[in-house]
This record gives C-alpha cells, structure tokens and sequence, in this order.
C-alpha cells in the first residue's frame, strides 16, 4: 500500500502558518530533503485555502525543483466548490480528507504527498491514515498562530532520521508508528 506522507514547516514551538514569517534561509541539506521527498511522490491532496494560494504562484514560479514537481503531479484538493484559479493536474475531490486518501491509497502509484495544508494534515494525522511525518524545525519561538500537532489525539512516532542543516534548522523524519486508536490501548489513561 502506498505511503501518506506529511511535509511541514514548523517554527520550535509548533507554529505551523506562514512559514515565511520564520524560515528565513533555505540551505542545501533542507533542499536535499525536499527533492529525496518530492522525487518518491506522484500525487499531492491539498486543502482549499492551500489551493487557492498556490495556484496564485506556483504556476509561474522557477523555484526548483519543486516548481516542475508540483505543477506536474496530480492534485486532489478537498472541497466541495469549483476551482478557481484553474490548475493543472487539478481535480476537486468532496468528502473526508482520511477517505480520499484512503481511495488514493489503494490505486497504484508512489507516495501520496501532503504539503502546507495545515487543516487536511491534521485530519489525517488523527485518522491514522499517515504513515511518515517529516518537520522542517526552525529555530524560532513565533509566539502564537495555527499549531500542526494541537488538538491531536495520542499517537507513536518513531524517529527514522534528525538532521540540523547548516542554518540551524532541525529536520526530522518520523515513521507514524501507531494510530491513536492503537495507542489508547497501550497507554494508560489515554483515552481521556
């Protein structure tokens, strides 16, 4: 079964919007991340707002290599309104993020890429449908804002790799060991 991998750019303290408020240098060992990732992903769900604000850039951005990466694969995007701007390899998908992930899942193909999207990652992460989580750490306290792991229930990761780039970021590559309903049963009082 194909991979659901998560990608997110976080500040220490958990912080997970507008990134470009708090990564402010991009090195060589963070892009080296980025292209082992993106090189193993054929498609990408996308929340509604993530949608909206890259199909306003990425279109016609040089930024490589993940220009040509996210313009050519297929996006999924969870909503149940047209998409406008037009994007392509766009198409809109209705229902829970966790179900059209798991309907990707079983078709053939590579890994199943979840970027920015705050709201679909966090979804997801609760329904057990996500097997990796990679955090791009910087190291920067933001002070408040839209946190990726707030709210989730109980869940195992496991550390598969850390790495810190030459700028000071961390970079972490977890397998999601357990759902949260595993979990609850392994940990006393977690279901409360």
């Amino acid at each position: 079964m194909r991979k659901v991998v998560v990608y997110e750019l976080i500040s220490l303290d958990g912080v997970a919007e507008n990134p470009d408020q708090f990564i402010t240098e991009w090195d060589d060992v963070m892009q080296a991340q980025l292209n082992r990732m993106i090189a193993t992903q054929d498609d990408v769900v996308l929340g509604r707002r993530s949608y909206e604000e890259w199909a306003r850039f990425w279109p016609t951005s040089d930024v490589q290599p993940f220009a040509d990466f996210i313009n050519g694969v297929d996006k999924h995007v969870v909503t149940s309104r047209p998409l406008d701007p037009p994007w392509s390899h766009a198409t809109p998908v209705s229902g829970e993020p966790a179900e059209v992930v798991r309907r990707l899942r079983i078709e053939p193909g590579r890994d199943i890429g979840i970027h920015a999207s705050l709201s679909v990652a966090r979804s997801l992460l609760t329904a057990g449908v996500v097997t990796n989580l990679h955090l791009v750490v910087a190291p920067t306290v933001v002070g408040g804002g839209h946190l990726l792991l707030a709210g989730l229930p109980p869940m195992r990761l496991t550390l598969r790799e850390s790495t810190t780039s030459p700028s000071g970021y961390l970079i972490l590559d977890f397998d999601v060991a357990a759902r949260s309903d595993e979990l609850a049963t392994v940990l006393p009082g977690a279901d409360r």
